[in-house]
Order: structure tokens, then sequence, then C-alpha cells
């Protein structure tokens, strides 16, 4: 590859990244090339990060001369694990009501990870054609073949199961819960049935829903009523929990194999413990959360209702809510119109998603109000009319 080649080819398509470098408030703000600017691209959904309250209540408990505090040194099969991954792997277990749990280092981790240690040359993955990059990476390191079907077309999956099923010994069907970048929702009841009726094995990554949907925060598995269906659960820490890490819920005999196959988990350096403990101390009270539930989703509504009602095209049922536009350059355009009247919000590019589908991607958290994305709304909307 010619490297600088390839970078001119990235800037001359409007797809070239940096790195922002931003200074970030104790409110839903970040400081940018110094101009303030209200966070519209973060996934704490919950406010938990700016939550000065229980940040206090939390350090007050931490005994900070306690040894790997702030590193492991090691890995986890090594010496870098600790009794306290244990009691919050135990406590994801009873919160899901399964027979285990596992954290991983990052969600990435865990969908690189789970899907190669699990499957063999003889098994098949079916898997939503929109999953995250982290999934598809997973597929390309498994052995299996894999087929990544039309997104949440589950005909598609019946119609080559019908056909193909006894060619393969296991079949794993994955998907997300919450779509990163369309913010739509799957079909849980209907995967299940499919599952089912061809004896599969299904895989929910619940990253964007978990701590968001549900009566206690356990996604969409929980507001489906179809969590103990569902073989595999996979959720992060490091989005609505504003920790770092990740989990998967599963039997313990899939546990194990993890453990002694899932290179992502063995060749790593265990997290560190204080990580564990502010991730164990927000769960533990991840069911007190229903007001800043309720508002996510009051604003997400709202939110989507001013952009249909200003012929915005935008798509979803969830706190993330895109808004397409189209070109790269014009997507650049309107985010750097709405930088410059103080909204941070990023705009998501090919590769991320497909070519002609470059959007605005409006990532909301409880602590937001109405009127702050309604000027949002109208930004976007008389950029589009010039």
């Amino acid at each position: 590859m010619d490297f600088k080649k390839e970078i001119l080819n990235l800037k001359a398509k409007d797809q070239f990244r940096v790195l922002n470098n931003l200074l970030h408030t104790n409110e839903n703000y970040v400081v940018f090339n110094g101009k303030k600017c209200l966070n519209l691209s973060s996934n704490d959904y919950l406010g938990i990060s700016q939550n000065q309250k229980l940040l206090k209540q939390f350090f007050e408990s931490i005994n900070f001369s306690k040894s790997n505090l702030l590193g492991s040194a090691s890995s986890r099969l090594l010496s870098g694990n600790y009794n306290e991954y244990f009691e919050l792997e135990t406590l994801i277990a009873k919160l899901y009501e399964k027979e285990s749990a596992l954290v991983y280092n990052s969600g990435y981790h865990a969908n690189t990870g789970i899907l190669p240690a699990l499957t063999t040359k003889n098994d098949l993955i079916l898997s939503d054609k929109l999953n995250h990059a982290s999934i598809v990476d997973g597929l390309k390191l498994s052995e299996a073949k894999n087929i990544r079907y039309k997104h949440l077309d589950y005909s598609q999956i019946e119609l080559y199961l019908e056909k193909n099923r006894n060619n393969f010994e296991n079949v794993f069907i994955v998907s997300e819960s919450v779509f990163s970048m369309d913010g739509d929702i799957a079909d849980l009841q209907q995967l299940i049935k499919i599952k089912n009726k061809f004896n599969c094995i299904l895989y929910i990554d619940e990253a964007h829903a978990f701590g968001v949907f549900g009566k206690t925060g356990l996604g969409i598995s929980e507001i489906s009523g179809n969590i103990k269906d569902i073989d595999i659960i996979v959720g992060t820490f490091g989005k609505a929990i504003a920790s770092v890490g990740a989990f998967v819920t599963l039997s313990k005999y899939l546990k194990e194999v993890l453990v002694n196959k899932s290179r992502t988990l063995i060749y790593t350096t265990g997290l560190p413990l204080i990580n564990i403990l502010w991730t164990k101390f927000i769960l533990e009270q991840i069911v007190n959360f229903k007001n800043e539930r309720e508002n996510l989703q009051n604003l997400s509504e709202q939110l989507k209702r001013e952009l249909i009602n200003n012929k915005l095209v935008t798509l979803g049922a969830s706190q993330i809510v895109p808004v397409i536009i189209g070109q790269n350059e014009l997507t650049l355009k309107v985010s750097e119109e709405l930088l410059n009247n103080g909204f941070y919000v990023s705009a998501v590019r090919p590769p991320t998603v497909p070519i002609n589908t470059s959007r605005l991607r409006l990532s909301l958290n409880s602590q937001l109000n109405f009127r702050q994305l309604k000027i949002v709304v109208k930004i976007i909307a008389q950029k589009m009319k010039k």
C-alpha cells in the first residue's frame, strides 16, 4: 500500500478522520478549539459520568491503599485476577438469571473473542448486515462459514436454514438489539422463534440497550421478556454505565470454553481493580435509574417528531437518532455549522455506514432537554435548505 496516496484518497472522498482534542467539563459539554459545545456524540446515556453525587459516594467507599487498584499488571489467567471480578460476574449472572457471566476488557474484545472461540469450520454464523464492526471482525477471525443477512430480514435466515441447516453442526444467529448507527431495534421474539425452529444458538449484543431499556435496565431482552431464551447476551460497561469493559452471560460450559479458548480474554492484561469496583457500584444501583430511562425515551420520541416535522430523514426507535444527510461533504458542513453554534455532533461517514448514507448521529442522554434539541433541528434544517 502507498500510505501517502491512501491518505490523499481519503481526503479527496471526505472520509479522512482525525482525533479531536476535547476538554470534557463536569456538565454535558466539551470544549473544542476553545469553544464550549453541548456534547451530542457521547454514549453516556444516563448521564452517570456527570453525576457528582455518585462519584463522591464511590470514592468515599474506596480503599486507596489496595494493591492493583490502578493496574492489574497481568492477564486474568496469570495473576491479574481478583475476587472482585468474581463478585461482578456473579452479580451480572444474578441480574440476568443466567448460569454464569464473564467480563471482558471491552465490547470489542468480547465480540472479536467469543465467536472464534465457540465455532469451528463445521459451524455457520448468520449475522445481521448492520451488526457492529467488532462483530464483523469476530466473523473474520472465526473458521465458521458466515453469512451477513439483509438488515432485519428474518425471512432470509429461514429460507437459508430450511435448505442448509443439516449441513452444519452448530448455527449461531447474531444480532445487535439496538443498532449503533440506525438506532433501530431487532425483533427478538422473531429471532427466538427461528432459533427454536432450527435448533440454533442465539447471540444478542445489547451494547446500546444495556442500562437504557427495561424496568431494571437489562435491555431489549428484558422488555421483550425473552432473557431466558437467549443463549448468549453481550453488554458493555463503556456506554450507559460510564465505565470500561464488557460482559457476556451464558451457560457455565460455554464460559469454560471461553476461558480456555478466547484469545482476547487470555492474552490481554486484566482491567484495573478500580474499574471493576466502579462498574459493580453502578450495577448495584441500576434499578434506580427509572426516571433517567423514561426521560431519555421521551426525549428520543420528541426529537424524532421534530425532525420529521422539519422534513428531515431519520431512523430508529431509540436514544440513537441519526439524521441522514447523504453526501460526505454536506454532512461535514452541517456538522461544522452545529459546532459554530455550540453543538458537538460528529459526522458519520463510510465505511462506518453505507455509501451515500452519511449522517449526523445524535446520541442523547437523560440530562438534555428538548429546548436544546429543537435548536439543533432548526440549525440542521436551515443548513440543508441552502
